[in-house]
């Protein structure tokens, strides 16, 4: 098992032989599309399950998705935080969305060749997304002020979840002024909590409800 993918089973021990393989196939597809289509930063693709796939199931440590669950992935860019949290929870639906067609290209080919049948993505704004979902995540589109109007009337007014539906960010640095911009009450999850990685010393999870 090479390392990288240790990174992943150290913090998520129980997963499938299935999603394990899953997790190794990111490396080599993500490195070949890149090749061609350059979604993930050309410095970053070595540390794919670092800053990347770990980063994104941060998320899964601060809310485990019950099954049937529906999640909105905004700004999915290369499939992330959605596609690595396809994979950990395969009975919750996930829809993938970005403005930049050849990057939704790119996640379209990565989850079929995982065979990731609880994903679909699609080149299109926030807000043209139809139906309501559990929560919506999203990794550093833009800042909370503009970002919550994109998604107004998009989250359920009930979940079965234990946390309640509203938006999940990741998000990295000092976030004081953008809280405070924001007006917003949120709650701050440092990931250092859950992760000894030294990328993650400033990372967190910020979530906040939104109201219809």
């Amino acid at each position: 098992m090479k390392p990288s993918i240790k990174t992943i089973t150290n913090y998520f021990p129980n997963l499938s032989e299935v999603q394990v393989e899953q997790f190794t196939q990111l490396e080599p597809l993500y490195k070949d599309w890149n090749s061609q289509i350059n979604v993930i930063s050309r410095k970053d693709i070595d540390e794919l399950y670092v800053k990347h796939v770990l980063h994104s199931l941060g998320i899964a440590k601060v809310v485990d998705f019950k099954d049937n669950s529906k999640i909105l992935d905004v700004g999915t860019g290369g499939g992330f935080p959605g596609v690595p949290l396809a994979i950990l929870f395969p009975n919750v639906q996930f829809t993938l969305v970005d403005s930049i067609g050849k990057k939704i290209k790119v996640v379209n080919e990565v989850v079929e060749r995982l065979g990731l049948e609880n994903v679909k993505a699609y080149h299109k704004r926030a807000e043209e997304v139809e139906g309501q979902f559990d929560f919506v995540v999203t990794r550093a589109v833009t800042n909370i002020k503009k970002f919550i109007p994109w998604v107004k009337g998009k989250l359920l007014p009930e979940t079965e979840n234990d946390m309640k539906s509203g938006i999940l960010f990741l998000k990295g640095g000092d976030l004081t002024e953008e809280i405070k911009e924001s007006k917003k009450q949120v709650h701050l999850y440092p990931l250092s909590d859950y992760f000894k990685e030294d990328f993650f010393e400033t990372k967190m999870v910020v979530y906040t409800r939104v109201k219809k």
